[in-house]
């Protein structure tokens, strides 16, 4: 039997070892795909840990930039099958097989850079969005068409879902990114509540709770949209974007329940209820 993708078993444990080491909880939902499609996941996974860790280890702006042009390079490399390391063979084969598009992978890209670039605080509507857009909603884009879906409405999955997606981790890591100088909470919606953008004097302020709740409000709006445009793409396909959506779903709504006087406070989902979501959308 020939290995996922037509790759080295070593290339592909490589990848699969760095995302399991990762502890993501989009792992399970990457364990449910065929062979071909999961290696394709581990390895879009892997890319954006890569770029991640870059934008948020220490060093200068300028290291940063050079390293992420590095992987721009890697990504324009790509159409022609250029790779020099297991993650890049991996996409490599990926793109090839499945149309995974050079844009997106720019995208991700930069999103990170404007992490990379200074802490992001308060941005406008419009900023988060863009930022939203390519932190999330580009990876969604490329995880669609490795689930087996390039549609129209299956770019709308990736749209909605990955805001629904960011909004929730932006409410998890609250306390975590104000300790490290950055907040993701829009401007205007602070301003509206009196809510100062220093990070540490916006975590104690009494309107923060009203602003966090105007967040949840429209990460279940975004949820909603992503279920009714996965209800116009292939169901099987969609297997892996509705476990994830149900598991962040159940986190946003354990973050609800916990309230936002606490954000310091953390909220998970125990394993029964991870394996229960697996069981639930994973299996059929």
């Amino acid at each position: 039997m020939s290995a996922p993708l037509g790759l080295d078993a070593a290339d592909l444990a490589a990848v699969e070892a760095l995302v399991r080491g990762a502890g993501t909880s989009f792992y399970h939902g990457m364990r449910i795909l065929p062979p071909d499609r999961r290696a394709a996941m581990y390895g879009i996974y892997a890319f954006c840990r890569a770029v991640d860790d870059i934008a948020d280890e220490p060093g200068s702006f300028a290291e940063k930039r050079a390293a992420l042009d590095g992987w721009r390079a890697r990504v324009a490399g790509l159409a022609q099958g250029e790779a020099d390391d297991p993650v890049t063979r991996v996409l490599a084969a990926a793109s090839l097989r499945f149309g995974l598009r050079r844009d997106d992978f720019l995208a991700v890209i930069d999103g990170m850079e404007m992490d990379a670039q200074a802490a992001i605080v308060a941005p406008d509507l419009a900023t988060l969005d863009l930022y939203c857009d390519r932190v999330a909603a580009a990876v969604g884009r490329l995880s669609v068409r490795a689930f087996g879906d390039a549609s129209e409405a299956a770019d709308r999955v990736a749209h909605a879902l990955g805001r629904a997606l960011q909004f929730t981790n932006i409410l998890r890591d609250l306390a975590e990114d104000t300790a490290r100088g950055r907040l993701y909470l829009p401007r205007e919606w602070l301003d509206a509540e009196a809510v100062p953008h220093d990070p540490a004097a916006a975590l104690a302020a009494p309107g923060l709770a009203p602003v966090c709740a105007r967040m949840a409000s429209l990460a279940h709006e975004y949820f909603r949209a992503a279920e009714a445009a996965m209800a116009e793409c292939d169901p099987r396909a969609m297997r892996p974007a509705r476990l994830m959506g149900a598991t962040y779903r159940a986190l946003l709504a354990r973050l609800e329940r916990r309230g936002w006087a606490h954000p310091d406070r953390p909220v998970s989902l125990p394993a029964w209820h991870k394996v229960w979501l697996v069981l639930r959308h994973g299996v059929g």
